[in-house]
């Protein structure tokens, strides 16, 4: 059977004419771990294509094709999808934004995957081999992460990435942000893989550099404290995600410095109480931010920090105020993003009810383009101070003040600076829409 699995891009991260540089990919998980699942007797052939570094050919030759989505990417997923079924493929469609939209995305293609596909995904392929293909595929009520195949990560040109070395221990986060895709999509239980398992996927990647992608790797202390103290005779260097509660476990912290952390991402969000309350984000507290940066650093751990703009709190003193503090209190590798309310999610419904919604053009939803109507300013006022947010973290003076605390990660720090600087000062390149001036002068929004 040959498979084509196809991970399309939004303009903003396409290949050509996108912003991100090779310095800022990783090597995705999702093609290479669906080619891995599909049932060794179908006897596979496999083609993978991310259109985040290549082009996807409209005439590729294939049984079947799969096409992972996310909300950004769902316009141009839909229209290769509508093309290549013209041309007779049949086509799969899966990922959050199936999940969260089953009923649009079934008008694109012969079949859906909604949820997990671990087990619904083979299901598939082998009602497809006998001719009985269903329309849609739903993860089940009982689904467990276990028994789990290692992914086909070979299937994927390493020399388009900054590295290969990605791996997944969990998935999902216990919390409810508001505006959090997972909750809605996946549930708050967290599926957690066996550390045996985890292990063994890094020991057969061989890499001493290593990134974990999952949403929140502390979810569940005792299994962090179990994955953290088998990664320490692995010896590994590694990255993930984690939410700003890790500061209030110094021990967890301890162990997550000796099992190999030498970075985290975390998500902050707003350095105002009133914001974080107006996303049911309550669990950070902005008065911690300074002291949890130093504790990271202490322990050798540089922070991605993650903010975001736009909530009902926010106000156009927001922008100067934020960049002051990520520049102020050291954040090595600082992030923005506008609000976006994703479908299916609580911030979309109230948004909605609120007639807050300016467009359902999912292609602008990105967290680089303002889709609704904020509270504390413009449209266009949220645009623009957004970008002056970058701007102003990403300048010479910032970026250097930052390589001079790099812990000794200079190469990799200037890299991903250098990077996120030519993103700062590009973004005004890739805003694919004027309506949100249009907005302010009160003319007709788009459907």
């Amino acid at each position: 059977m040959k498979i084509a699995l196809l991970s399309p891009k939004g303009p903003l991260y396409r290949n050509r004419g996108g912003i991100f540089r090779k310095s800022l990919r990783y090597q995705p998980l999702t093609l290479t771990t669906l080619a891995a699942l599909v049932p060794s007797e179908l006897d596979p052939e496999f083609v993978l294509y991310d259109e985040g570094t290549g082009d996807i050919p409209l005439d590729l030759e294939a049984d079947i094709v799969g096409i992972t989505v996310i909300t950004g990417s769902s316009t141009r997923a839909y229209e290769i999808a509508d093309e290549l079924r013209r041309r007779g493929r049949t086509v799969v469609l899966g990922g959050p934004h199936v999940t969260l939209m089953p009923d649009e995305a079934q008008q694109h293609a012969d079949a859906i995957c909604v949820g997990y596909a671990e087990e619904s995904w083979p299901q598939l392929l082998r009602d497809f081999a006998r001719g009985q293909m269903q329309p849609r595929y739903q993860q089940a009520a009982n689904f467990q992460l276990t028994n789990l195949p290692f992914a086909r990560r070979e299937l994927l040109d390493g020399r388009n990435y900054l590295t290969q070395a990605v791996f997944e221990a969990t998935r999902a986060c216990a919390h409810n942000c508001e505006f959090c895709v997972a909750p809605s999509a996946w549930g708050r239980k967290q599926f957690q893989k066996p550390v045996a398992h985890v292990v063994e996927d890094i020991r057969r990647v061989g890499s001493r550099k290593i990134l974990f992608i999952d949403l929140n790797l502390v979810s569940d202390p005792a299994y962090a404290r179990e994955l953290f103290t088998a990664l320490i005779p692995l010896k590994v260097r590694w990255f993930g995600l984690s939410t700003s509660l890790i500061g209030r476990d110094p021990a967890l912290m301890d162990l997550m410095a000796q099992s190999g952390c030498t970075g985290l991402l975390i998500g902050f969000e707003s350095i105002s109480r009133a914001g974080l309350g107006s996303i049911d984000k309550r669990f950070n507290d902005p008065n911690l931010y300074a002291e949890l940066v130093r504790d990271l650093h202490k322990r050798g751990i540089t922070i991605q920090g993650c903010f975001v703009f736009g909530n009902d709190a926010d106000t156009e003193d927001t922008f100067d105020a934020t960049a002051d503090f990520v520049i102020r209190s050291q954040i090595d590798l600082p992030r923005f993003a506008i609000l976006t309310p994703f479908p299916g999610t609580p911030i979309h419904t109230r948004f909605e009810r609120e007639g807050r919604i300016l467009t359902r053009d999912w292609e602008l939803y990105d967290g680089q383009h303002v889709v609704f109507r904020p509270l504390g300013m413009t449209p266009a006022a949220l645009l623009a101070g957004h970008e002056r947010a970058w701007k102003a973290v990403y300048g010479w003076k910032p970026i250097l003040s930052r390589l001079r605390h790099a812990r000794g990660q200079i190469p990799l720090s200037l890299a991903a600076n250098l990077g996120y600087r030519f993103y700062a000062h590009h973004l005004h390149t890739h805003y694919t829409c004027d309506w949100p001036h249009a907005a302010d002068e009160g003319e007709p929004l788009p459907a």
